[in-house]
């Protein structure tokens, strides 16, 4: 039986990225695969795609933006904007995530790769600080999933070993690392999947009754 549940932010607690994604691309006229093939050009001239060193922290909203417009040739005001107003609260995970700390005693924390200038619109979303005990950040601790070191950061504020937590994210390549190190992974695809899987592990064998 676990003691903790980490959990990702974006495609877990909220609705789908790839939504926020679409109503920027409806706003602006273009496309995602544009946008993709954008993405693809700067990772092959710089070695790594963007996304990466914007969500550890090195790379600022600003300059990733005026990079990727620089590639599309195009003005990315008001992403971030359109990127936000196009996510909503999964308010069943999370009223979940909340029934499972104050029913079940299970310890949370939230491991979200994410942007710095992004932190005040998702900690408005929902009672983040009320919820979880444990809040990694991958902007403010200069590591991204799927590196084994943030599950192993997380870990260690948590004070337990992999084998006592469950990770839930709807990257498979992210649950897949988790799961590397021992934690229970847990490939968010839907809300009622994601809840039956968490709860099978959350609940005492028949030996622990």
């Amino acid at each position: 039986m676990i003691e903790a549940i980490v959990s990702d932010l974006g495609g877990v607690l909220t609705t789908p990225l790839l939504g926020s994604f679409q109503r920027f691309a409806d706003h602006s006229g273009i496309g995602l695969d544009r946008l993709g093939t954008a993405m693809a050009a700067i990772a092959e001239r710089d070695g790594e795609n963007p996304l990466f060193p914007l969500e550890r922290g090195e790379l600022t909203e600003a300059d990733f933006l005026g990079a990727l417009g620089a590639e599309l040739d195009a003005d990315m005001t008001g992403f971030a904007d359109h990127y936000w107003d196009g996510l909503d609260v999964n308010e069943e995970m999370v009223a979940w995530l909340g029934r499972a700390r104050d029913e079940r005693g299970l310890r949370l924390a939230l491991l979200t790769n994410n942007v710095r200038e992004w932190e005040p619109r998702w900690r408005a979303m929902m009672p983040i600080d009320e919820l979880f005990e444990v809040v990694v950040d991958s902007a403010f601790v200069g590591l991204r999933k799927p590196d084994p070191r943030i599950y192993e950061l997380t870990l260690e504020r948590l004070g337990l070993p992999a084998s006592a937590c469950a990770f839930v994210d709807d990257l498979e390549h992210n649950c897949e690392a988790a799961a590397e190190l021992g934690m229970h992974a847990v490939w968010f695809r839907d809300t009622a999947q994601a809840i039956a899987e968490l709860d099978q592990l959350s609940q005492p064998s028949r030996s622990q009754r």
